[in-house]
Order: structure tokens, then C-alpha cells, then sequence
């Protein structure tokens, strides 16, 4: 893993394209690590990327007792015994999915504490579907808002259950909850992500039994102890759709593989819409070279909106490295960012570039192209702005510094070397 950074210095104008794979998905990779706290027995996944929040989920699940190895993407994992039950102030403000352990540490202990989750700023993340599942399951909240206790006296027990919000990160705290409960749990409005389907193939390995995984029904039937596994992390199709926004930026020629087919469906209607043509494979995504984007309005000549939402639509975490993409579009597209009241507010930094954008609110952007960039000092806000201020960088005159680099380096791994491997002049500072 790289050592966190402070900047990246990118000169524009040098992607020449080739080739990139993509490492494991991110998303599935942090709730995995919290949910192999279910059993005293080896796991081994491959496949992990390399990245600073995998660290901190390791470091979280080392202080909670666990013993790993992680070498070259393999993570062997066992915790024999859980040593204590709270995860620390420090620990949990590092990223968002610290709060999961409260599953794993309810279903091996009956009690958990855990302090408020950090994680990107873009905007109110609310926890409240977390509490609700894990109270229906048979968990008792403290009143506390500074730091969430539960307890579970009499254990986790399967039941129906209705969130008011498909939620990633609570759909993911009720499976490994259920996993380990009595009897059958059956969610509904489930979130159907690619990494909320992969977190449930995991625990099938390790022995419960989840049907309907990657739709909004889920049921799971409780395993009495869950065992030992070995699984492989699918793709980051959020790291492919960013490469591709790359190459749409820079009218570059680039192949993405280690890609899942039915990940990209929602990716390709974007990208036609801004004229541009991704060719899709079963383990692979092509960008050719030389195309330009010409925005296509919607019937009747109005100008076209690109909205984010849950699974299967188009994912928030696209929205900042697209917008880029559509600066080198020629037309006027409107980007309706639904998920998030801040995500929106890094374009401030692309007009500071040269782009032609009107923020209208917190969550709406009028992108028109084609824009000519030019270089300047940025900072990265989130991790995925970051990576858009890269790909703006990348097609920007002149050079362009990065600060906040670490942040990226989150998401992101070996972020420099796959940007050199397609021709890309960047250094580290």
C-alpha cells in the first residue's frame, strides 16, 4: 500500500491509452472484512484491493482481535477469539463502513460499541436503517447518541423487515446480522449493488443461505455457526466507469478488463447519451480512440438529464468523474445529483478550470461543451471528485497540482502506476 501523499503534479495532454485492470471492488471488500468477525475459522478472499480503507478495516478487526495476513491482494483472515467489543473514537471516524461491526460483535458477543462513522463529506448519511434492522433482529440501542451501544440478551433472531431507503450500507449490516441469526430473516427494499450481491455470496460460502441477493427481496436463513471460506472479490465497476470517463475525456483508445458484463448496462445508456460508444464484453469494456461526444437531446429538443439513484440506476459514485466527461462533449446536459446535497459542490473547482457549468442548486449541474481546461492548483474533496479532478487534469493545457492525494488513494489502488501504464506523465510529491 502506498504511503499517503500530499500531492500530484499532472501534466495534460499525455494519456496515449492502452490497457488497465481494474482491482477488487471496494465496496464489497470493507463489509467482507466485517463480516469474517462471524466465525472463529480461516477465511481467505482474493482479489483485495490494496487501499487505505482496507487498512483501516484491518486495523479495526486487529484491535477487535482478530490476526491476518495480506500480501499481494490475498487476505487471510481468523479470529479465534474476539478480544474486546468496542471499536475506538479514532478507528471509527476513519470511514464509513466501521459501523458494521456492530453486526459481527452483536452475533460472537451480544454487545458492540461503536462512535459515529467518518467517511466522505458529501452530504447527510443517515444510519437510521442500521438501527431499525438491528433492533428488529433483537438488538436493544442505548440512548446515547455520542456512541452507539447494543446488546442482544437473548441473541439475534430472524424476522421480517422493510427499509424505508434501499441503503447499501444497512442492507450489508442486516445481512451479516441475519447470517448469524435464528431462523429466517426476509428484507425488503433491498439494496441490489453488485457488492451487496458479492458480501452474499461470501457468506453462502461460509454456510448461511441467502437467496435473492442483487434484488429488492432478500431472504436470509440463519446458519447455527458459520466456517471457514475462500472467495474472490469481483471487479470495482465504479474504478472502470472512472478509466472509461478518462478516456471519453481525452479521446483516448483504452481497454478495461477484469469487468462483470451485467455491471455496466446503466454506464452504457449514459455514455450513448453523450454520444459516446462503449463496447461491452464478458470480461472486458472497450473505449475506441478518437471519438468525439455530442450530447443528444430528448425527444422534442430538450436538453437531457443524467440522475443518479439506486442500483440499477445510474450510481452516484459516477456523477463527478461524468461530469468531466461532459465537458469535453459538445451540447448541454443537466446532471441531477439526487443521493447526495454535496457532491455536486467540487464543479466549483472546474469552473476555476475553464468549464462552462451553472450550479443551480446543491444537487443540480448544467454541463455545456465542448469546454477547452486549463491547469491550475486543485484539492480533492472525496474520493471520487478526486479522481474527477485527475481526469480534468489530464485533459487540461499545461499542468495542474493535486493536494489531498491520500484521499484518492482510498478508492483508488496504485492509482499512479495504472495512469502511467496508459501513457499519463504524473508525479508524486
Amino acid at each position: 500500500m502506498k504511503t499517503p501523499l500530499q500531492s500530484l503534479l499532472v501534466r495534460g495532454g499525455s494519456i496515449r491509452g492502452g490497457e488497465v485492470t481494474v482491482s477488487g471492488n471496494k465496496n464489497a471488500v470493507l463489509p467482507m472484512i466485517a463480516a469474517l468477525l462471524l466465525t472463529d475459522e480461516e477465511v481467505i478472499l482474493h482479489n483485495v484491493p490494496d487501499i487505505l480503507d482496507v487498512r483501516t478495516m484491518l486495523d479495526i478487526a486487529g484491535t477487535l482481535g482478530a490476526e491476518f495476513t495480506f500480501e499481494r491482494n490475498t487476505l487471510r483472515f481468523r479470529c479465534p477469539d474476539v478480544k474486546t467489543t468496542s471499536v475506538t473514537r479514532e478507528l471509527a471516524a476513519r470511514n464509513r463502513t466501521s459501523i458494521l461491526f456492530a453486526a459481527p460483535l452483536l452475533a460472537r458477543c451480544g454487545r458492540a460499541e461503536l462512535y459515529p462513522p467518518g467517511g466522505d463529506v458529501i452530504g447527510r448519511r443517515r444510519l437510521d436503517g442500521h438501527f431499525y434492522g438491528l433492533n428488529k433482529l433483537g438488538a436493544e440501542m442505548g440512548a446515547d447518541t455520542q456512541v452507539y451501544t447494543f446488546h442482544a440478551p437473548r441473541g439475534l433472531v430472524g424476522r421480517e423487515l422493510f427499509l424505508d431507503e434501499a441503503s447499501v450500507t444497512a442492507t450489508e449490516q442486516i445481512l451479516i446480522a441475519a447470517a448469524a441469526a435464528k431462523g429466517r430473516t426476509t428484507l425488503y427494499n433491498a439494496a441490489c449493488e453488485p457488492h451487496v450481491r458479492d458480501l452474499a455470496e461470501l457468506l453462502n460460502a461460509m454456510g448461511a443461505r441467502i437467496t435473492g441477493a442483487g434484488s429488492n427481496t432478500v431472504t436470509v436463513d440463519g446458519a447455527e455457526k458459520l466456517h471457514g471460506a475462500e472467495h474472490t472479490v469481483t471487479g470495482d465497476h465504479i474504478e472502470a466507469g472512472s478509466f472509461l470517463a478518462l478516456a471519453a475525456a481525452t479521446g483516448t483508445e483504452i481497454t478495461v478488463r477484469g469487468t462483470t458484463l451485467r455491471h455496466y448496462w446503466m454506464l452504457h445508456r449514459v455514455w450513448e447519451k453523450l454520444g459516446l460508444k462503449v463496447e461491452l464484453y464478458n470480461d472486458r469494456l472497450f473505449f475506441r480512440g478518437g471519438q468525439e461526444g455530442r450530447i443528444t437531446p430528448d425527444f422534442g429538443g430538450h436538453i437531457p438529464q443524467v440522475s443518479d439513484g439506486p442500483w440499477p440506476q445510474y450510481p452516484s459514485d459516477m456523477m463527478s468523474c461524468t461530469i468531466v466527461a461532459a465537458t469535453q462533449c459538445r451540447g448541454t446536459v443537466m446532471f441531477f445529483e439526487k443521493m447526495f446535497e454535496s457532491r455536486i459542490y467540487f464543479v466549483d473547482r472546474l469552473i476555476s478550470m475553464g468549464a462552462n457549468a451553472i450550479v443551480c442548486d446543491p444537487h443540480r449541474v448544467v454541463i455545456t461543451g465542448r469546454s477547452q481546461l486549463h491547469g491550475t492548483a486543485l484539492s480533492s474533496p472525496d474520493i471520487r471528485a478526486g479522481m474527477a479532478l485527475v481526469i480534468a487534469a489530464f485533459c487540461a493545457e499545461g499542468e495542474s497540482r493535486i493536494d489531498r492525494a491520500d484521499v484518492i488513494y482510498r478508492g483508488y489502488e496504485h492509482l499512479p502506476e495504472k495512469l502511467r501504464a496508459l501513457g499519463a506523465d504524473v508525479e508524486e510529491l
